[in-house]
């Protein structure tokens, strides 16, 4: 018995680990603003798009990386920076997201995509 508790620790440990890795390299990804970022948040999340698509599935690439990066939780300074434009254009870009999302002004928008 003690050593069905020992594997089941073990395999926790080792899941916990890799996802944590999992998600390190997709951090990585985003600050690099790299193209690999949408595909590997995929194969991690796929949960995430399916309840995305279901909010509105006309969503293009470049709006569903601005997702990522708001499920990621990254300040509107740091994506200006990771995507090389203004954070005037991210907070614009965060109001039109939102019109297509439905989330209301009153709404983190943060809170509202780990919800998601």
């Amino acid at each position: 018995m003690n050593r069905n508790r020992e594997n089941t620790q073990d395999f926790n440990a080792e899941h916990y680990n890799a996802k944590i890795l999992v998600d390190e390299e997709i951090i990585r990804l985003a600050k690099q603003n790299s193209p690999r970022l949408l595909s590997k948040f995929k194969s991690a999340y796929p949960d995430f798009f399916e309840n995305l698509s279901n909010v509105n599935g006309k969503l293009q690439n470049s709006e569903i990386i601005f997702c990522i990066y708001l499920k990621l939780r990254l300040s509107t300074k740091e994506i200006a920076i990771y995507t090389f434009v203004t954070p005037k254009a991210i907070q614009n870009r965060k109001n039109r997201l939102r019109k297509k999302l439905k989330i209301s002004s009153d709404t983190d928008i943060y809170k509202w995509f780990d919800q998601l």
